[in-house]
């Protein structure tokens, strides 16, 4: 008898344990399958958080530390793809999937997330960057547990300041990524590393006072109680004086990261000593940081103060186009030369920003984009360059086209993209800001011709050092022992990257209207509510 219910016991139990597998399932569907899910805080936390388990994984495990990050790189752009795609409206300006929790009750400081059509763009941007940076980090093998989680701390830290909506909260998510940074410049870099670093970490922790006490008195004026909440900021109004204060205050800390001259020395230096992969997230991202915060509170929470320093921003920015334009021609340096071109076409965003007109303000967003990808794209090509050759200085080069034919197709086209060539991104993202500034309304006709007219030279000047840097490159004699040399041409995975990097050049070119789509109602929200407070 004892046998016949031992053996009916499982069978008994076994529709108990289907049922309640079946009951799990349907919550985690639930869950996945409605808004109550907390995706902006997922977004953040997971790369951060998945990268504290690194320090788990042997010591000696390179192969499977490199494919545990870039795992969790592709699981959390899965990830926002399908939020994106399910739950967030491209129509709405509003801020979208909200997520507010009390943190500190005393400064009603909120953990406050929330993303809208202005901060979708950089996000998915930061995703597919961080994803392939890490997919073309696979020779460093120092130190790599370290490494990688550093890589997916910089990605929490930028997602965390793009979908922020407190002042506080984008202040810690700024200095979140400073550190990251900052280590990987003075460990993996270059000969003179420690002197990039240390460059680089007082430019931006020095320029992040000014932000910190920006936001403090923003925070702190005009309520009874402090908030750092955007959505109350964006609503309050303030003394033309002191508003330009907290203007100058956020305008510093843009500038130096975006950057801004005169306070763009840091970052020749800093692409000359870092790892590419590095740079891939410097030129790719971390510029554009600067350029996000410009429109995000600069632009939208400071306009009175906005219109007044607008026109003397775009003096500045059609003077920076020509002034790195003509620097990076001098450059001997091949990263320091794409790095001053990274600063000339910074330019054209600060001009769409400062033109204040519906068109300008949606090139200056294309061009974030269209940069992202193009500055990513030559780091990339010439740190492979340098894997094969170890050299950087242009006059020591010449002759590899034909002993690296993919790497030389590559590099020609993305250059070709980086100076406008129509059916790219970049031809694009500048023609609408040409069209913003000379169609806009805030500027008269003269001022508007001459600024029209800057800009123009300023793409003159462009082919001529990029094409010179392909020229010393590619073409000519043999300036080094090729005998010597162990020359092989781009391999399986960094003809991948490439690839990645350069169709979203060519889809945005040739349709501009998908990234137009996810900003341009945020965007005329912005404009439509600009001098109405």
């Amino acid at each position: 008898m004892w046998f016949f219910v031992y053996r009916q016991k499982p069978v008994l139990e076994k529709p108990i344990l289907v049922f309640q597998v079946r009951v799990f399932v349907a919550q985690v569907y639930l869950v996945f399958t409605t808004n109550s899910f907390p995706w902006s805080t997922t977004f953040v936390l997971l790369p951060i958080s998945a990268g504290c388990l690194i320090f788990f994984f042997p010591h000696k495990g390179n192969k499977i530390i490199r494919w545990y990050t870039i795992s969790i790189c592709i699981l959390e752009l899965l990830l926002m793809t399908y939020a994106f795609s399910y739950y967030f409206q491209l129509d709405d300006p509003l801020i979208q999937l909200v997520e507010d929790y009390k943190w500190i009750d005393f400064l009603d400081f909120d953990w406050r997330l929330g993303i809208d059509g202005l901060s979708l763009g950089p996000i998915l941007l930061t995703g597919f960057i961080t994803t392939l940076a890490t997919l073309a980090a696979r020779p460093v093998t120092r130190d790599s547990r370290l490494f990688h989680f550093l890589m997916l701390a910089m990605y929490s830290g930028q997602i965390g300041l793009f979908a922020s909506q407190d002042l506080l909260l984008f202040f810690i998510m700024w200095e979140l990524e400073l550190i990251p940074v900052y280590l990987l410049l003075s460990m993996w870099g270059g000969k003179k590393r420690l002197y990039s670093a240390t460059k680089f970490i007082l430019y931006t922790a020095g320029s992040s006072i000014f932000l910190l006490m920006a936001a403090l008195g923003l925070a702190l004026y005009a309520f009874n109680e402090p908030t750092f909440n955007f959505e109350k900021s964006a609503n309050q109004s303030y003394p033309v004086s002191l508003e330009i204060l907290f203007y100058i205050g956020f305008l510093v800390a843009f500038a130096v990261k975006s950057p801004i001259i005169p306070f763009h020395t840091w970052l020749p230096d800093t692409h000359g000593e870092a790892h590419y992969s590095t740079c891939m997230l410097l030129a790719g991202i971390l510029l554009k940081m600067g350029a996000y915060g410009l429109i995000r509170i600069n632009m939208e929470l400071l306009p009175h103060a906005h219109s007044l320093f607008s026109p003397w921003l775009v003096i500045v920015g059609a003077i920076q186009i020509i002034y790195a334009a003509l620097t990076s021609s001098g450059q001997r340096n091949l990263k320091k030369r794409i790095a001053y071109s990274s600063v000339s076409h910074m330019g054209f965003i600060i001009i769409g920003i400062c033109s204040i007109s519906d068109m300008g303000l949606n090139g200056a967003v294309l061009q974030i984009i269209s940069h992202g990808f193009i500055g990513a794209a030559l780091f990339f090509l010439a740190g492979t360059s340098y894997d094969r050759i170890h050299l950087v200085y242009l006059d020591e080069m010449g002759g590899m086209a034909t002993l690296m034919p993919k790497i030389f197709t590559m590099f020609s086209v993305l250059s070709l993209a980086s100076l406008a060539l129509p059916g790219m991104s970049g031809f694009v993202a500048e023609l609408i800001v040409f069209l913003g500034i000379i169609t806009g309304q805030k500027y008269l006709l003269m001022p508007k011709i001459l600024i029209t007219f800057v800009m123009a030279v300023g793409m003159i000047l462009t082919p001529i050092y990029l094409l010179s840097m392909l020229r010393q490159m590619f073409y000519g004699y043999k300036l080094f022992d090729a005998a010597n040399s162990y020359f092989f041409d781009s391999g399986p995975r960094e003809f991948f990257v490439s690839i990645c990097l350069l169709l979203p050049v060519i889809g945005i070119g040739l349709f501009p209207d998908f990234v137009f789509s996810l900003a341009v109602e945020k965007v005329s929200a912005i404009l439509s509510n600009y001098f109405n407070r």
